[in-house]
């Protein structure tokens, strides 16, 4: 009997039923605090909703980065593995509901959005065909709405798949994700500078994309090992999974650390080599007081200790190391967000307040709520996959 035959049917389709309802549970409480703090102080809930809608998306995209990646690069090891994370990207099409409260709130944001910037600082007018509100909301319609074609498209074939067998979507699938990745690159460069980068509008940083990429692609294979390490661990898989697809999680895991930490410190030698006040204004705050706490806890949640939690051949293969390692950075993307946004609210002080819970409740419920409705309505693996038999027997 070859190993695609041994896949339980009866696991196929849907998740424990705590998955639900914990995702269930934190997006209602997220949501509740967030109106909340609305009420409260609607600039401090806009900088949180930010970060509500940087999180998943980050997540979201990352997830179908790594599900386009299998494609492009013919990886059979990564296969059965594949359709979590066409799940967690069931996130990409909600950005929409996320983002729209922000675009009726742009003027207490972002300081561009006020003319008095533009007449005291000169600079600012080479910037005013691309900062403003009318070309801004049009770039981030855009680019969501081009990462949800993509993720229709490519999971479409994907589902389409497990009934027909048709080998041909696979080939269409390798084609639209070699256009997915140059698109992927752009629009999220796009998304960065419009959401996260403007909030500081005279800073600029050419590796500033790169660092988000770094820890979207990060949080999203975190995030996929947790759900994937936890359900396999449980008997909730549909197959198996051998010790050497628990490795190579925990290799690309090891592998995202060191790239987040090599552009992180990138970016910050050459500006404080550099020592120009246009690039040093940005750091300046985060390097002193509360800020420079945040700032020394960030570089040991997302580089340091997991590094070393990690390093080890035998971290690699222990699942419980891996769930731990998964949820220690899923927590340290969230500290690396509100590292990069909050500050530009609060230049004096770290702020912890309403919003920030929200963030967390809202971000972690989103994922985990449209993981399990996904995973409910779908068979879990690619059984109609080509490769997905290859994927089974694979053996470092």
């Amino acid at each position: 009997m070859s190993r695609s035959e041994q896949i339980d049917a009866s696991k196929l389709k849907g998740v424990p039923t705590s998955y639900s309802s914990v995702g269930w549970s934190l997006l209602i409480i997220g949501v509740v605090l967030m109106l909340v703090a609305f009420a409260i102080n609607v600039k401090h809930a806009s900088f949180s909703l930010i970060m509500t809608l940087t999180y998943v998306a980050t997540i979201g995209t990352g997830a179908l980065f790594w599900v386009g990646t299998e494609y492009v690069s013919s990886a059979v090891w990564s296969t059965v593995l594949r359709r979590p994370f066409e799940f967690m990207a069931g996130v990409i099409p909600f950005l929409f509901i996320l983002v729209f409260p922000l675009l009726f709130n742009l003027h207490s944001i972002f300081a561009w959005t006020h003319k008095s910037l533009f007449a005291t600082d000169p600079t600012m007018l080479v910037r005013a065909p691309y900062l403003n509100i009318p070309f801004f909301i049009i770039r981030t319609i855009l680019v969501i709405g081009v990462w949800c074609l993509f993720y229709f498209l490519i999971v479409r074939n994907s589902k389409l798949q497990d009934t027909t067998r048709d080998q041909r979507l696979t080939k269409r699938n390798v084609n639209l994700s070699a256009g997915f990745m140059p698109v992927f690159a752009i629009t999220l460069t796009l998304f960065t500078v419009d959401w996260l980068m403007s909030l500081a509008p005279d800073w600029t940083s050419t590796v500033f994309a790169v660092y988000v990429f770094a820890g979207a692609a990060l949080g999203a294979m975190a995030f996929g090992t947790l759900l994937i390490v936890k359900l396999n661990e449980k008997d909730r898989f549909p197959v198996k999974l051998t010790p050497d697809h628990y490795y190579n999680l925990g290799a690309f895991l090891f592998a995202f650390i060191n790239f987040w930490a090599y552009i992180a410190f990138s970016q910050f030698m050459l500006q404080w080599y550099g020592n120009l006040k246009e690039e040093t204004s940005w750091y300046i705050p985060r390097m002193h007081g509360s800020w420079a706490v945040v700032s020394i806890v960030l570089a040991l949640a997302e580089f340091l200790i997991p590094f070393f939690m990690l390093v080890s051949r035998a971290a690699k293969l222990n699942p419980r190391r891996l769930v731990f390692v998964s949820v220690w950075l899923l927590v340290a993307h969230a500290i690396d967000i509100y590292w990069l946004t909050m500050p530009e609210y609060s230049s004096s002080r770290a702020v912890f307040g309403l919003g920030e819970i929200a963030f967390l409740f809202l971000s972690a419920g989103i994922v985990l709520a449209v993981f399990a409705w996904k995973a409910k309505k779908n068979n879990m693996v690619p059984i109609g996959d080509p490769k997905l038999e290859r994927g089974l027997e694979f053996h470092l």
